[in-house]
This record gives structure tokens, sequence and C-alpha cells, in this order.
């Protein structure tokens, strides 16, 4: 495994690229913290997760100026006889990259990642960003779109921000009596997910997933979920950060349809949010001209473009693993038809390789 020269020098003021270990954590954490351009998706605890999950190997890399930080950059690599080799920041995340207050540090990760992937000889090298950073590079700005909007310190005005037609979705969904509830297992999220994940044709990840990011991330992940009558309809795990709130594994029974659960499911994580303080709503990353593109947009948020760029080492154009590429809708009207069980089992030894 290749590992980042230690790159000391003599006398002080040495730009220093070093990689992750244990005793970092805290002061890596400390410093995407207070990075404008860092996300919940920079945090050090991603590399437990790939890691003790899926069994990815992880080459967090920071840059460092008399010890103290200047940049990181979260990569992890997923090796996949089905869909290739990839070094990639980040797997399983929407949003990744060079987080840096400097020019100097920024240049210097930017430059060992590349360096990297042609030293582990990858497919590729991938960067998921909301700004770009190579416009040389090939990119898919036109297929991935995330949707972030400020919210009012008001409950009301937030309520009054969302268009009358999902705002009345809304309504119905409280005349209907639900409940939400917060949690901190998924006892009741995995089996609504999994059977979720499964009517839409696309391997599950396995619930070990999910307890590791429970674990890992602390009070700053948990699972807010919708009753009606007593059952479970709905449910999401969300990350906190900063003054930032993600809803980012969502899922709904059939009945959650009948009686507008989603849209009270999300609502409640807004409510309780901006009771809490926090002040900007991350719907997350959907694909153009998709249903879940459609509903966010009709919740009043603006898609904006996400730049995912790729440079390309051994592959010779940008990988297409998703759902919309015409190749896959065998596999995904055969998977619709297995058995809940034979998905649940053989899903997570799929989907560890999707990224």
């Amino acid at each position: 495994m290749y590992e980042p020269p230690d790159q000391r020098a003599s006398g002080t003021g040495a730009l220093q690229v070093r990689k992750l270990c244990a005793a970092d954590h805290a002061r890596w954490d400390a410093f995407v913290e207070n990075c404008p351009q860092a996300t919940f998706f920079h945090r050090a605890g991603w590399s437990t997760v790939l890691r003790e999950a899926f069994g990815h190997e992880t080459h967090f890399l920071y840059a460092e100026v008399d010890g103290a930080i200047q940049g990181v950059l979260p990569l992890a690599r997923i090796r996949s006889r089905l869909f290739g080799d990839s070094l990639s920041s980040l797997p399983f995340c929407v949003y990744g990259g060079v987080a840096a207050v400097t020019d100097g540090a920024a240049a210097a990760l930017d430059a060992r990642a590349q360096e990297l992937a042609r030293r582990l000889n990858v497919d590729y090298l991938e960067y998921r960003q909301r700004e770009p950073r190579h416009p040389d590079w090939p990119t898919k700005s036109e297929l991935y779109f995330t949707f972030r909007r400020l919210l009012d310190p008001d409950v009301d005005a937030n309520m009054n921000a969302i268009p009358r037609k999902q705002r009345r979705m809304v309504r119905k969904g409280i005349k209907a009596g639900l409940v939400s509830e917060v949690e901190h297992d998924i006892d009741r999220f995995y089996p609504i997910y999994a059977a979720n994940v499964r009517r839409m044709g696309t391997p599950v990840f396995g619930p070990n997933y999910f307890r590791k990011l429970l674990d890992v991330f602390g009070h700053d992940c948990d699972v807010l979920t919708v009753t009606h009558e007593g059952e479970a309809i709905a449910s999401v795990v969300s990350f906190w950060f900063r003054n930032e709130v993600l809803p980012y594994y969502g899922a709904g029974t059939p009945r959650a349809r009948e009686v507008a659960g989603y849209d009270f499911l999300y609502w409640e994580l807004m409510r309780r949010a901006c009771e809490a303080g926090y002040r900007v709503f991350d719907f997350g990353r959907s694909k153009r001209d998709t249903g879940s593109f459609s509903f966010k947009k009709n919740w009043g948020f603006e898609p904006q473009p996400l730049y995912y760029e790729y440079d390309l080492v051994r592959a010779r154009e940008m990988p297409d693993v998703n759902p919309l590429n015409p190749k896959y809708r065998y596999f995904i009207a055969a998977w619709q038809r297995l058995p809940l069980p034979v998905a649940n089992w053989l899903g997570p030894k799929i989907s560890r390789s999707l990224g």
C-alpha cells in the first residue's frame, strides 16, 4: 500500500502532506469544522466508516505548516470486478474534494492525489464538489444537482415558504395524525429502507453500515421516524454539521404515500432543525429529471449543479454507474422481482462496490 513520504524539512514553515492516523482525528475535525469549503463528508470519521463497514482502503491526506492543518482531502479506493478500480473523494458521499484555507495547501493535496492515483494505477481519480476545480477534466456537472436553502428562524415562516401545493400535502399529513420521533437506532428505519430500495430496483446497504454511521458520528447522526396509528411508515437518517441538517437516507412504505408521510417527514425534520437553531436545510443530491429532483423543486428549492470531475488514469471515459444508464434496466427489473430476503442478503455484497 502506498504511504505518502514524510516530507520533513529542515527549518520551519515547510508545507508537509501527511496521511491521517488515529491520533490526528480530533485536529482534522477541528479544521473541518472551521474551513468554509469543508462539509460533513470531510470529517475524519468517514475513514473509519468506509474501512470498517465496507473494507475499503482509505487515504485521508492533510497538508500542514508547523503543525497547523491548512487543508484536507479524504480519499478512498474501491476495487470491484463489476464496476472498476477508483480513487474517489468520497465514495458514498455527495460532496468531497479538496478543502483548504490556502492555495498552497490545495495545490499540494491535489498534486498528491493525482500522484497517488497513478501509483495505485486506478481507472480514475474522482472529486465530488460543489464548485469546479479542474475545468479541463471530464465532468458530470449536468447530471447531479444539490438542493440547499436557508431556514428562517421562525417555524411558521418556513411553512409559508413551501409552495402552496406542497404545503397542502404537509398539512394533509398533520391532519392524518402523523407523529415524528427521533431515534438512535435503525430498528424501524432499516426494514422500511430495505423494502423501499428493492422496489426501486437497487441493491441495499447492509445494516452494519447504518449502525456504523450512528456509532462513529454520535449525536451528529440520527434517525427521524414517522408513525401513523402506531405503525412506522417513513424514516430518514440525517447528518448534522455546523448549522446545517442533511437528510441523507430516506424511505417510506406504500402507506406513506396515502397519508403524505414523506412530506410530513421532511417538514418535521425542517421544523426540528429550525427550533434547534440550525439555519441551512440541505435536501441532498438528485439526478436531473428524476422523481426526487421534482419533489425537491416542488418544495421551493432551486437545483445547484454539482461538479463531479474525473482524472482519467487507465479509463478512457467517465464511469456511468447509475440507475439511469440504459444498460442497467434489465438488472433493475430483475432486482425488483427478487424476494425481499434474497435482496437483503445479496444487496450488501454489491452495494459496497457502488460508491
